[in-house]
């Protein structure tokens, strides 16, 4: 199977602008293709996931990835799928931003001898200059149109910046900036970026006259990644200080039964055949297969040796309820008030939820146990001997647990 039925087969493309160019350029491997990453936080997480096997899958088909920092795109922010505006960054946080970027995308990309490229949109956007950019680029766009573009009309009821508008604009001129520096014949994205996208194909036919060499294709990489992304505690990220090797296979080992064969498919590189075998699995046989989930993301991310570790501790937990390498919280002497720490500080304390009113909330609907007891009074408190030793297991819901200790 070419690479190109093989990406349809996993179910990972939603809508290309000319699917036999498309599937001509990535099956010979004459793709130089790119996808943006906007540094936002200091980690990528889960919801990045599909675009870095979707750039590994191609680059091992013989094409070239571009690995797009959004340097410059991050002082203003994409509007798309938000409600409010994204908070301003410093030069000093972007950066630092980059680099962690750096660091996490060699693990799934191979940057040795220009086998793919690692650029930030900074080195062009930044030295623009407002006039020369309005009359170089502005004439090629129109208002009208750009106002219908998903990403602005879900934003016009609670405002829209003008900062904000400028998003489309800036995203054109990277694919325009990099198919004249670095040759970028193709760009990918999440449907959501559809008329971003389109933005930048209609740039460079406008700017250069080039008919068919500047292709447009998305894929559901933000739609499913955003629903992946996300647990009740906050993000998954792939930074294994900000979410440990444990915690990130528990997250996937515990997907949803209608989810697991779909995730399979679009981000292990199991052989189709295998994944297909799969569909045929019904009811405890799907746990076989979020194991084989767990497993496979999390080697991919973190080493073999990470997702032997986690897979045989997860297996402890379920069998035992506790395990050797469950997530740990540390409480300080600061925590507790006369030898005592409620229920509601210890869930917060421990990171299982954001504030006292959801601990209050889980409590009452008796998604909360310790040591595999239900507690059932917000007021419950534990004084320093019961977390002394091995500490106590808190668990909230299924899915979120961490053994809590003094420091």
């Amino acid at each position: 199977m070419k690479i190109y039925d093989e990406l349809k087969a996993r179910g990972l493309i939603a809508q290309v602008t000319d699917e036999e160019l498309i599937s001509n350029l990535i099956n010979e491997g004459k793709a130089t293709f790119y996808i943006g990453f906007d540094p936002t936080a200091d980690s990528l997480h889960v919801g990045h996931f599909m675009a870095l096997c979707l750039m590994k899958r191609l680059q091992m088909a013989g094409n070239k990835p571009i690995a797009l920092l959004g340097g410059g795109t991050g002082y203003i922010g994409d509007p798309s799928g938000r409600s409010d505006m994204r908070s301003m960054m410093t030069p000093e946080q972007i950066q630092h931003n980059c680099d962690c970027f750096k660091e996490q995308m060699s693990k799934f990309i191979d940057f040795s001898e220009g086998k793919a490229l690692m650029v930030n949109n900074a080195d062009w956007l930044l030295g623009l200059n407002y006039i020369d950019l309005l009359r170089e680029v502005g004439p090629h766009f129109s208002v009208n149109r750009m106002l219908t573009a998903e990403c602005y009309k879900q934003r016009m009821e609670k405002g829209l910046s003008f900062l904000e508008f400028n998003y489309m604009i800036m995203q054109a001129y990277d694919f325009y900036a990099l198919y004249q520096n670095y040759g970028c014949n193709l760009q990918f994205g999440g449907d959501d970026q559809w008329s971003n996208m389109l933005a930048g194909t209609e740039l460079i036919r406008r700017k250069l006259g080039k008919d068919a060499s500047a292709m447009t294709i998305t894929l559901l990489l933000n739609s499913e990644g955003k629903k992946m992304g996300k647990t009740q505690s906050g993000a998954v990220w792939l930074d294994p200080n900000k979410t440990s090797p444990f915690e990130f296979y528990q997250y996937w080992r515990n997907v949803a039964d209608a989810d697991v064969l779909k995730c399979i498919r679009m981000l292990t590189f199991l052989p189709l055949e295998e994944i297909d075998e799969m569909d045929k699995w019904e009811g405890s046989q799907l746990n076989k297969a979020k194991e084989i989930l767990a497993f496979e993301l999390t080697k991919l991310v973190h080493s073999e040796e990470e997702a032997v570790k986690a897979q045989e501790s997860s297996r402890e937990l379920f069998a035992k309820g506790a395990a050797a390498n469950m997530p740990t919280a540390e409480l300080e002497e600061a925590d507790f008030v006369d030898g005592n720490i409620d229920i509601l500080t210890m869930l917060v304390k421990s990171g299982l939820v954001p504030s006292k009113s959801e601990a209050r909330r889980a409590v009452q609907q008796g998604g909360v146990s310790v040591d595999g007891e239900k507690v059932e009074d917000i007021k419950t408190e534990y004084t320093k001997d019961d977390l002394s030793g091995e500490g106590i297991v808190l668990r909230r819901g299924k899915k979120n647990f961490r053994k809590v200790i003094v420091k």
